[in-house]
C-alpha cells in the first residue's frame, strides 16, 4: 500500500441508497492501484421516514419510475455480484449514519467492516437499521465496543459531522447519492468503475503538474 499514488475522493452516500452500495464496491476495487483515502459524508436522504420502517411505496415514485429504477439497480447488482434482496421497504437512517461517524475513530478496519455490513444488512439481509438494536447487533459482530455505540446517538459531534457533510454537499451543488469528487470533478449516480479510473488519473495528473 505505501508504494502506491495517495489517492484523497470525497463520497456522500446514504445507507438506504442502494446503488451508494453499487458505488462503494466500485470506488473500493480502485485499492489496486492507489491508496485511497476517502472522506465519507453522510447525508440523511429521507429524514421523514420513520425509524420503524415504511414501503417504498411511501417514497412516492411514479410506479413506471420505480419498476425502471429496480430493473437498473437489478442489472448493477449482478454486475457487481451482490445478491440483494427485493427492495420492498425503507426505514429512517439518521441512527445508522450517526453510528458510522462514530466508528471512525475505531481505526479503519472496523469502519470499513460496520460501513459493509449496515448496507448488507438492509438490502442483502432485509434488516431494518433504523432499529437501534439491530444497529447494536451489527456493531458487536464488526467488534465495536457498545459504549462508542452508545455515543453515537449522545454525543453533539456526530449530529455535528452530519450536518458539516450537508453543508459541504450544498457547496459541490449535489443534489443526489452517491455523488463523487474527485478534486475538481464531481461524479453522480452509478458510474462505472472505467470512469472513477479516469477521474482518479485527471486528478492525479492535475497534481503532478502543480507539484513537478
Amino acid at each position: 500500500m505505501a508504494n502506491l499514488p495517495e489517492l484523497n475522493v470525497s463520497v456522500f452516500s446514504d445507507y438506504i441508497c442502494p446503488f451508494c452500495y453499487v458505488g462503494h464496491h466500485r470506488l473500493m476495487r480502485l485499492r489496486d492501484e492507489y491508496d485511497l483515502r476517502i472522506n465519507w459524508c453522510f447525508v440523511e436522504i429521507h429524514p421523514e421516514t420513520s425509524a420503524e420502517g415504511e414501503p417504498v411505496a411511501t417514497l412516492s415514485y411514479p410506479s413506471e419510475q420505480w419498476s425502471q429504477l429496480m430493473k437498473n439497480l437489478d442489472a448493477v447488482a449482478r454486475e457487481e455480484g451482490i445478491a440483494m434482496a427485493e427492495h420492498t421497504f425503507t426505514t429512517n437512517s439518521r441512527d445508522a449514519l450517526l453510528l458510522s461517524e462514530a466508528a471512525k475513530k475505531e481505526g479503519r478496519d472496523r469502519f470499513y467492516a460496520l460501513h459493509e455490513n449496515l448496507f448488507a444488512a438492509f438490502f442483502v439481509d432485509s434488516r431494518n437499521i433504523g432499529d437501534r438494536d439491530v444497529l447494536r447487533e451489527v456493531a458487536a459482530e464488526c467488534g465495536i465496543d457498545s459504549a462508542v455505540v452508545e455515543s453515537a446517538w449522545q454525543d453533539s459531534q456526530y449530529e455535528q459531522r452530519i450536518l458539516s457533510s450537508y453543508h459541504q454537499a450544498r457547496h459541490h451543488e449535489i443534489q443526489a447519492v452517491p455523488s463523487f469528487i474527485f478534486g475538481e470533478r464531481k461524479l453522480t449516480g452509478v458510474v462505472t468503475e472505467d470512469v472513477m479510473r479516469s477521474a482518479a488519473k485527471e486528478l492525479l495528473g492535475a497534481q503532478t503538474k502543480e507539484n513537478p
